[in-house]
């Protein structure tokens, strides 16, 4: 739970539900923003809030502040977060081979793009872009997972 309350997604759309988007001021290369920039937002003031106040405060903070009034942890325990690590152990389960493939990285820089394949018993069932391997492995993962489980619910939305 922890992992998911901490991940990147999440503490991006955190930084952004608290309105920390529009205190933001960013040099825009080529008119694109750090992916990351609100979750590192967050982050800073989480930090600077530890490096003022002290541990407790910060962590009364957190837990009153923003966990208790932001976060649905009931949704977020029902959020699948890493289809790569379900399909893996769906594999396992079925003791079939499974391998994730770079196929092409494109573009430069904070523009690089990867695509990845996914071959599950020994056949490509999906194919997907991401501007990290891992995101494109994880988008990949999706993709396989969801053909091979057409009428498993995997995630729940829920708004934070």
């Amino acid at each position: 739970m922890r992992s998911k309350i901490v991940s990147r997604s999440q503490l991006n759309k955190l930084s952004q539900k608290l309105g920390f988007n529009k205190l933001i001021l960013a040099n825009q290369e080529n008119g694109n923003v750090y992916r990351s920039i609100h979750g590192d937002t967050f982050e800073a003031v989480i930090g600077a809030i530890y490096l003022d106040k002290g541990y407790l405060f910060t962590k009364k903070i957190i837990t009153s502040r923003i966990i208790k009034c932001h976060i649905d942890i009931e949704a977020l325990e029902k959020f699948e977060f890493s289809y790569k690590s379900t399909l893996l152990e769906l594999a396992q389960k079925e003791k079939k081979p499974l391998e994730f493939v770079v196929v092409e990285e494109s573009g430069k820089g904070y523009q690089k793009q990867y695509t990845v394949e996914v071959f599950y018993d020994n056949q490509k069932i999906s194919k997907a872009y991401g501007f990290s391997i891992k995101e494109a492995e994880q988008n990949a993962a999706e993709i396989a997972y969801k053909q091979l489980n057409p009428s498993e619910p995997t995630s729940t939305s829920y708004s934070c």
